[in-house]
């Protein structure tokens, strides 16, 4: 398995890990839809032949992320203000790959209702 393939796998493997999450292919193969709640927080699938993830950020944090690294794109068919998209070519940490998709996360659970939370064993 090529590096970036590995890459791919092991932040789905983190997407999945999160409580209450469902794993859908609305469009056919590809993109790997990631929701919690029936909200989607994050995708994956492979652009021009590298593996990329899109995740939901604060609009601040998508402003910083695009300026400061140049793996970190506007979310690629996405609202620009609140998504981003990251190539998984070893640019980007690991950790912060797993950051990033944790945050998306927290941002679809926080918007959902105290019951949902709750049954999603969500605290902070």
């Amino acid at each position: 398995m090529s590096p970036q393939n590995q890459r791919l796998q092991q932040i789905e493997e983190h997407l999945q890990a999160m409580m209450g999450v469902q794993v859908e292919f609305p469009f056919g193969p590809e993109p790997k839809v990631f929701k919690v709640a029936g909200k989607m927080f994050a995708w994956t699938a492979v652009k021009d032949g590298i593996p990329v993830m899109t995740v939901k950020a604060s609009p601040g944090d998508v402003a910083f992320l695009i300026d400061e690294f140049q793996d970190i794109t506007p979310g690629y068919h996405m609202n620009k203000r609140h998504w981003v998209t990251v190539r998984l070519n070893g640019q980007v940490e690991q950790g912060m790959l797993e950051d990033l998709a944790t945050t998306s996360y927290t941002l679809v659970v926080r918007k959902l209702t105290k019951a949902k939370q709750k049954s999603l064993g969500f605290t902070e």
